[in-house]
């Protein structure tokens, strides 16, 4: 049994509050510096970005890990947009809505072919 849920709204704040941080940083450290710093900050944060980022996520069924500390984790898949551009991912989900990790992503330049990629996983 698939479950899937639009989350349009959530993309939005990402994009934001990707732009406020380009913006602060920029300020304090000149337009170059700025940009390049929030890149950094979005990589150490990778995980947190694109969950947040997402439009739409499909439950895809539980994760087995080999070091289960007893958490009950879910595969989730998502489409969103982040910095511009279009992505899929299958994250690794708690029971409370928190990722864990991310096990792949793949980017598109277009709308359409994040929307295929995202329909051709099951």
């Amino acid at each position: 049994m698939a479950m899937e849920q639009s989350i349009a709204a959530v993309s939005t704040v990402a994009d934001r509050v990707l732009d406020a941080l380009v913006s602060g940083l920029e300020i304090e450290f000149g337009r170059v510096a700025g940009e390049a710093l929030a890149h950094r900050f979005v990589e150490a944060e990778e995980i947190d970005f694109h969950w947040d980022a997402r439009v739409q996520e499909r439950w895809l069924g539980a994760f087995e890990s080999i070091d289960d500390e007893g958490l009950e984790l879910d595969r989730v898949l998502i489409l969103g947009r982040l910095d511009g551009l279009w992505f899929t991912a299958i994250m690794i989900v708690d029971g409370e809505g928190q990722a864990h990790g991310m096990l792949s992503r793949r980017t598109f330049s277009t709308k359409k072919g994040a929307h295929k990629a995202y329909g051709d996983v099951h």
